[in-house]
């Protein structure tokens, strides 16, 4: 039924017109449409016919092949038992991502929960960063302390365990971006499961009040930890819940249509609109997290049709390669590099160490406004550290 109704819903044109050649007689540009947009108290939305040039579509495509692949070699890690806690895996969700990505401008930011290390990766952390962060390695983004779920980069707040809780620190940054004047605007991602939390709702409430530059994104795919949204929402339009605050509902799985919807989502915020909230309609092939299979309240078959018929990376490589933007021996080339660069990461990551006791207690602050905390300094050694007069003990 899902699936189904995610056809239904959100099917998209797959015919391009082709707006330029090159003297080799491939396209050099491209034009697509995507479904209609849903909206919420917006009198317009982004236009359905989109442009799209070689060189984005080849920097998609390896991006989100990227991200495919960084899951895959977590989800081994996680089976051999060098991954340990939690992990979440983003397979099936990239487009919203690098659909996101692509549009954000230096001066913007995002925030989101813990399925987050394909935005790791796209927020400037290179493949080494993040599977040795997973594995608890020195060379991880945040020296192995972060683990999966707290991931950090420049302009990337997590990477945050707490479900729902990163969305109104998602306001706060947004409240600094209009109160330094920095013109940005803050990308708050959170799942249909965490779109229930009160929270949520009261910084709807205060990002409208003050005018905040917020761009709430709903990342619905269809699930939350073990429950259907249809279950466990009285209102699944989620994009529709903010009330007063204007809503957009996108086809995640199109990463054209996600970023269209970017697009427009910065330039209402940014231009003193105040929040918006976006819709993204996606899926998951994973379970919630590695320890939930994924198939008690769903059955196989759903994800493995999901997979054949909407999966974001297929339909963009059969929308590129019918438009002849790209050949298909590009394409394999990317395939293969991305594999060869991941492969050597996961190699590296599991040869790498662990930090020593001698940086456990480093990190804490970045300035700290006390000289001293009960009688020590963050990066003081805390290695064979004796505190007070020796005790014999008999």
């Amino acid at each position: 039924m899902l699936v189904a109704g995610l056809r239904a819903a959100l099917r998209s044109s797959t015919r391009p017109q082709v707006l330029s050649v090159s003297s080799n007689g491939y396209a050099t540009e491209a034009t697509f449409d995507t479904k209609e947009f849903r909206l919420h108290r917006l009198d317009q939305g982004p236009s359905t016919s989109v442009k799209l040039t070689r060189e984005d579509a080849l920097q998609y495509f390896e991006q989100m092949q990227t991200i495919r692949r960084l899951e895959t070699a977590a989800g081994n890690l996680y089976k051999e038992k060098i991954i340990r806690g939690f992990c979440h895996l983003y397979s099936g969700q990239e487009a919203v991502a690098v659909g996101m990505r692509c549009v954000m401008r230096p001066q913007d930011s995002v925030i989101s929960a813990y399925r987050v290390h394909g935005w790791t990766y796209l927020m400037g952390v290179p493949p080494l960063g993040v599977l040795a962060e997973l594995t608890g390695r020195r060379s991880g983004c945040a020296r192995g302390k972060g683990g999966s779920m707290h991931m950090y980069a420049h302009n990337f707040y997590g990477g945050n365990g707490i479900v729902g809780a990163q969305v109104p620190l998602g306001v706060g940054v947004a409240f600094a971006a209009q109160y330094q004047g920095t013109g940005g605007v803050c990308f708050a991602l959170y799942g249909d499961g965490a779109a229930n939390q009160g929270q949520i709702f009261e910084v709807y409430n205060m990002a409208k009040l003050w005018g905040l530059p917020c761009i709430f994104v709903c990342e619905n795919n269809g699930y939350g930890m073990g429950t259907s949204a249809e279950r466990a929402s009285a209102n699944t339009d989620y994009y529709t819940r903010g009330d007063v605050v204007p809503g957009i509902k996108v086809d995640g799985m199109d990463v054209l249509a996600v970023r269209e919807a970017s697009r427009f989502a910065i330039e209402h915020c940014s231009s003193g609109k105040g929040p918006l909230l976006m819709e993204a309609v996606t899926y998951r092939y994973s379970g919630h997290s590695m320890s939930d299979p994924g198939t008690s309240y769903r059955t196989r078959e759903e994800i493995q049709e999901v997979r054949s018929t909407r999966d974001p990376i297929s339909s963009f490589k059969e929308k590129i390669l019918n438009s002849e933007l790209v050949k298909p021996d590009e394409l394999k080339e990317i395939e293969t590099r991305v594999k060869k660069a991941v492969d050597e990461a996961t190699l590296k990551a599991k040869a790498d160490h662990e930090i020593g006791l001698d940086e456990l207690a480093s990190d804490v602050y970045a300035s700290p406004l006390e000289p001293m905390v009960r009688g020590t300094v963050p990066w003081s050694p805390v290695a064979h550290k004796r505190v007070g007069p020796a005790v014999n003990i008999k």
